[in-house]
């Protein structure tokens, strides 16, 4: 995600190290270089023309702060700029004073609403709300049936549309939801591969008899500009709240990301990136801000580890730490862990420093490295794991067999297990361990 534009900003804000002073002279060619990374990452050409003015007006002229030489200044003014590019802050689904909040999704077909349906109410569903699933696609047949499979494979409820009155199916959701308590109403929508006429009729009929709270455009970031234009389409005739953008973990240039509040004026509130059904978090333009310019995303890191973290298992960790008695066997499970929190290239992006190239190489820390890890550990019998010092070099060959890596891998293995171990015994990480309370919390 936005690979191409990190890489052109990093390349032009490491132009302006070693400068005393923010001047015209070193910031024309920075400027022009940013304009031309905006642009190759398709962001509009008027969002790209003010953002460059601001950055250009705010960066010139200025003397350099005490604790910032001018590259960490233009860095904190670009990285402003982008925040507010991308909306200033996270928003919130707007909520119904009294039960069920309407939540209407709208887009051209093929962008991922139904999809998103199902996510959006997996995400409210872990925020501990309920939520209802239908589907007004009358036009494809099997949008319904889709949306149905989702919710059942989410556990979250569906209700069956029958007939082909908009105003009678919304009347009947609606009652239905509020006689059961559900929090929630999500309502898929119809499609086109374009915007015309019939579209925007049908959609405004469904809008005026839900009466959503929050009606959210559904835009595929791979189609760049067009989403915007889309999005400029669906605001004027039928309204939105919000967007929902998709498949913004496929699009290495990200302009439509960039683009679209400016141009719209509406918020995006959730982006995807993924396929599985937990790939669909709430936007912060602040973190992708601070990811576009290598500076990581740790918030974003540490929401996702604590969905998937136990806080026990934590907790006996720490304490196996301290205890010097972390074998191979945590160091397997932590793995498997961290395999869960997603591919390990979108990890690395999010750690300071690592996210663009010139910082640690993606592949120290690819997803099949850690696989072939874990293939190495389990490998091992249970003696090996509990006492890895007894892996000889006969061992070392047996193991290497088993898990289809050359030795010289399980040797990286255990040395690095080793060194590991000899870390958890320095003040510092022993400081850093005894911080953890009952709850396998840091204070």
């Amino acid at each position: 995600m936005l690979e191409t534009l990190s890489e052109r900003l990093g390349k032009v804000l490491r132009t302006l190290r070693g400068e005393v002073k923010v001047t015209e002279e070193n910031m024309r060619e920075a400027l022009r270089e940013i304009r031309l990374a905006l642009l190759e990452a398709d962001v509009n050409f008027r969002v790209v023309k003010q953002f460059v003015e601001n950055v250009r007006q705010k960066s010139l002229g200025r003397e350099v702060h005490d604790s910032l030489n001018p590259t960490q200044q233009v860095i904190q003014i670009v990285q402003q700029e982008l925040t507010a590019m991308l909306g200033s802050e996270n928003r919130e689904l707007n909520r119904s004073p009294v039960k069920p909040t309407v939540v209407m999704l709208a887009g051209l077909q093929g962008s991922g609403k139904t999809t998103s349906a199902g996510k959006l109410a997996l995400h409210l569903k872990g925020l501990e709300r309920s939520c209802l699933l239908c589907s007004f696609d009358l036009k494809r047949l099997a949008a319904g049936e889709q949306l149905e499979t989702i919710a059942r494979e989410g556990g979250i409820a569906y209700f069956p549309l029958a007939g082909n009155d908009l105003l009678a199916l919304a009347a009947d959701v609606r009652r239905a939801a509020a006689e059961t308590g559900y929090d929630y109403v999500i309502a898929d929508t119809a499609g086109r591969l374009h915007v015309d006429d019939e579209l925007m009729a049908e959609l405004r009929q469904v809008k005026e008899a839900l009466q959503p709270a929050e009606t959210i455009y559904v835009a595929d970031a791979l189609t760049g500009q067009d989403a915007v234009n889309s999005a400029q389409a669906f605001a004027a005739t039928i309204g939105i709240d919000s967007i929902l953008l998709t498949k913004l973990d496929a699009d290495a240039r990200g302009g439509a990301a960039l683009s679209i509040v400016s141009v719209t004026g509406k918020p995006i509130k959730f982006v995807g990136s993924g396929e599985k059904p937990g790939d669909l978090q709430p936007f912060h333009p602040g973190r992708l801000a601070s990811r576009i310019l290598g500076m990581g995303d740790m918030l974003t890191l540490i929401e996702k580890a604590q969905k998937q973290f136990d806080e026990k298992q934590a907790e006996a960790l720490s304490r196996r730490m301290l205890e010097n008695e972390f074998g191979m066997d945590d160091f397997l499970a932590q793995l498997k862990q961290m395999e869960k929190l997603g591919p390990m290239d979108e990890i690395v992006g999010m750690l300071p420093g690592l996210g663009l190239k010139g910082g640690l190489a993606a592949g120290a820390l690819d997803g099949k490295r850690l696989r072939h890890t874990m293939a190495v550990i389990e490998s091992m019998t249970r003696r090996e794991r509990e006492n890895p010092r007894v892996i000889d070099g006969r061992r070392r060959q047996r193991i290497a067999r088993g898990s289809g890596r050359p030795v010289s891998e399980v040797n990286q293995v255990l040395k690095g297990f080793l060194e590991m171990k000899k870390n958890f015994k320095k003040p510092f990480f022993r400081k850093l361990l005894k911080r953890f309370d009952n709850a396998g919390k840091i204070r």
